[in-house]
């Protein structure tokens, strides 16, 4: 009974938050998919990313003018550049790019599958400013490899995240793993893989019905996905490092605040936006590139502008409401759940993560 009682406090402090939050939709995060070039060809991708990219690509000077328009128009000190794709370093000006955004006052990391790192990539890291990383790997040896299409790719990502943390000069160097059904039986094995590598973080994710992984095999099913949570939750009381899961979803009593710090809330578009690739700016890359949703593009508004005056869509409390989700009791705590999750054809989840763990009791 305390438990409940100490829950739902939480629940009601959290909405409290979200409200506020989504009524000043503050930019404290702001995605930049930097290319989508890549050199794996990942069975779960989200962004559908290959060899060749896209010849829309934003130049130097373009992104440069961008990041020095926002920088004017917000304090850059109170936003987060996260740096995606495709795979980062494919992009020849990329610490050109950031090291001139650190000029400006922000703060920077990035998400790469670690295959290009080496002692030269460090030390432009360093010199660029970059504070994070993301090292992606999703399984143990050939798992890794198979997942991402590239043989070697495991010990080149370990090498990656040994020779970063020997640098030690990053505020956090995390491990992300997209977990598939493979990956699902070597948890612990990545846990005693991970551990002594000095890392700050371990983010563990369920993988989303979107990209090249809609209708997947790499999809877990219901007990495979609460057999996730629950490896979490029992490491998260007793683990050296941070771990935690993924964005993804309302989990309920069970989970809420036990698998990750704060309680659920999909930020998309209220603290969280992007501009992509070609310029389009946007909210979370990991939502479906719906055509009408874009909200502009760099090359021709400014992104204040479309910050503080579009964006109605993501910040309406209903955005994702259908009948299913309008009867359900955990309404106004999941608000439709992610938002990469939702099926904007039939106009309802995918995913319900929250049906997912408890629909069957």
């Amino acid at each position: 009974m305390i438990d409940e009682i100490i829950y739902l406090g939480k629940l009601k402090t959290w909405s409290i938050f979200k409200d506020r939050l989504t009524r000043d939709h503050p930019l404290l995060y702001l995605f930049w998919e930097c290319t989508l070039r890549c050199n794996f060809f990942c069975k779960h991708c989200g962004s559908n990313a290959d060899r060749k990219g896209d010849e829309k690509e934003l130049s130097t000077s373009e992104i440069k003018e961008t990041l020095k328009s926002i920088s004017k128009d917000f304090n850059p000190k109170d936003i987060m550049i996260a740096i995606t794709g495709g795979e980062p370093l494919l992009r020849s000006d990329l610490f050109e790019v950031m090291e001139y955004a650190s000029g400006l006052g922000f703060r920077w990391g990035m998400v790469t599958n670690g295959f290009l790192v080496n002692e030269k990539t460090v030390e432009k890291m360093k010199k660029a400013g970059m504070g994070t990383v993301v090292v992606s790997i999703d399984g143990i040896g050939k798992t890794h490899d198979r997942f991402r299409g590239v043989d070697g790719a495991f010990n080149r990502a370990i090498e990656a995240v040994k020779l970063l943390a020997k640098e030690d000069f990053l505020s956090d160097l995390q491990i992300t793993t997209s977990v598939h059904p493979e990956a699902l039986d070597q948890l612990e094995q990545m846990y005693e893989t991970f551990l002594p590598l000095g890392i700050n973080s371990w983010r563990l994710i369920n993988i989303d019905p979107i990209g090249r992984a809609e209708n997947s095999e790499v999809l877990l099913n219901k007990k495979g996905y609460v057999k996730l949570l629950d490896f979490i939750k029992k490491k998260r009381k007793k683990s050296k490092i941070d771990i935690t899961y993924g964005c993804s979803g309302f989990l309920g009593p069970r989970y809420e605040g036990k698998v990750r710090k704060n309680f659920f809330f999909c930020r998309t578009g209220i603290s969280i936006g992007s501009i992509l690739n070609n310029g389009d700016i946007y909210v979370c890359p990991n939502v479906p590139r719906v055509p009408e949703l874009i909200q502009g593009n760099v090359r021709k508004d400014r992104f204040s502008d479309v910050w503080n005056n579009k964006f109605e869509f993501f910040r309406d409390k209903k955005r994702t409401e259908c009948e299913e989700c309008r009867k359900c009791s955990e309404w106004d705590n999941c608000l439709g759940g992610s938002l990469h999750d939702f099926d904007f054809k039939n106009k309802k989840p995918k995913l319900c993560q929250y049906k997912f763990i408890y629909g069957d009791e």
